[in-house]
């Protein structure tokens, strides 16, 4: 071989080792159990992603509060342990205070339409705002309506009173909703549910019901209250220093996908919702309808407890801005 024809495979094995990108690798942390459905979107975007971009991106999913609690996972991803997290509302709160409009207003909405009506007015604001501070929504999703789990049964806010409530630990905002209502929150890991409930140390768990039953909460947590509490607000978000490192062209499709991930998330989370109720029923659980005259209770309970959540839990200007789209909303709506 001549030196000319070796140097020249040099120079192409060289100009060919430049072009091969080092793939990005995300590592994802979420509460979501293995194998239920926000699991499986989330995998589903995942190897979207590995195909569409030729392995240049991998994302590499960790289940069942594998890395900790929701501010564990967001302080992970501030030292880069991790890329991305499915959060919900507190987890969300830690990196910007609005979106607590969204998740701690008990009673706010009467509806999922009336809720959809609402978060999409918001959506690109908030956004902008997660933008702002390092940070790419990839996709909305929520899992429908948080209920009230209890071991003894509740109609009124008064029976709750009596209670020792669960509250994700770190979330002190939800802990301090709670005592804006004069309900004794207790602060706990995901992990400690079931035994909180089994030995004691709690009696009532708001959650939505897939996550009831994924946890088996409706064991020691027999009665449940039908009431719209909150709707489980969530989305998906990953460092903006490594969504920027992925392939710019390829970008779009990995936007799609994870939109995707989040509509299936949403559509798959408030049927599996119902479904869990009636699977629940089956094993045991009872489901108090409350009266006309309980929710007026609670409803009460809760405009009386908005001055205290105003400008202190929820930023004054987006407590503001979500009771004006409510009422507007409502206006329209006769």
């Amino acid at each position: 071989m001549s030196f000319a024809v070796a140097l020249a495979l040099v120079l192409m094995g060289s100009v060919l080792a430049a072009g091969a990108a080092t793939p990005v690798k995300i590592r994802l942390a979420t509460l979501a159990p293995k194998d239920t459905s926000p699991h499986k979107s989330l995998q589903q975007m995942g190897e979207s992603w590995r195909k569409s971009t030729g392995d240049q991106v991998q994302l590499t999913i960790f289940t069942d509060g594998t890395m900790g609690g929701e501010a564990d996972m967001v302080r992970r991803m501030r030292v880069g342990q991790i890329q991305a997290a499915m959060l919900t509302g507190p987890g969300l709160s830690q990196i910007e205070d609005s979106v607590s409009g969204l998740q701690l207003l008990p009673m706010m909405f009467r509806s999922l339409d009336e809720f959809d009506h609402v978060f999409e007015k918001l959506r690109p604001g908030l956004e902008k705002k997660f933008r702002d501070k390092g940070f790419e929504i990839l996709c909305w999703g929520d899992l429908g309506w948080v209920r009230l789990f209890s071991k003894q049964p509740g109609h009124r806010i008064d029976d709750f009173r009596k209670m020792k409530v669960f509250v994700w630990s770190g979330d002190t905002r939800s802990a301090d909703v709670m005592r804006a209502l004069r309900v004794n929150p207790v602060p706990a890991e995901q992990t400690d549910v079931l035994p909180g409930l089994q030995t004691g140390l709690f009696d009532m768990v708001p959650s939505v019901p897939i996550y009831a039953l994924a946890g088996q909460f409706y064991g020691p947590a027999s009665h449940m209250l039908e009431i719209n509490w909150v709707p489980l607000v969530g989305a998906t978000i990953v460092l903006k220093k490594s969504w920027d490192a992925t392939p710019a062209d390829k970008r779009p499709g990995l936007q799609q996908a994870a939109a995707e991930a989040g509509k299936q998330i949403r559509a798959q989370g408030r049927k599996e919702s119902d479904e869990a109720v009636a699977a629940m029923q089956k094993r045991g659980l009872k489901v108090i309808q409350p009266t006309p005259d309980d929710l007026a209770d609670w409803v009460r309970f809760a405009d009386e407890a908005y001055p205290k959540i105003r400008g202190k839990l929820v930023p004054a200007e987006m407590f503001d801005e979500v009771s004006k789209l409510v009422k507007e909303y409502r206006a329209k709506a006769k």
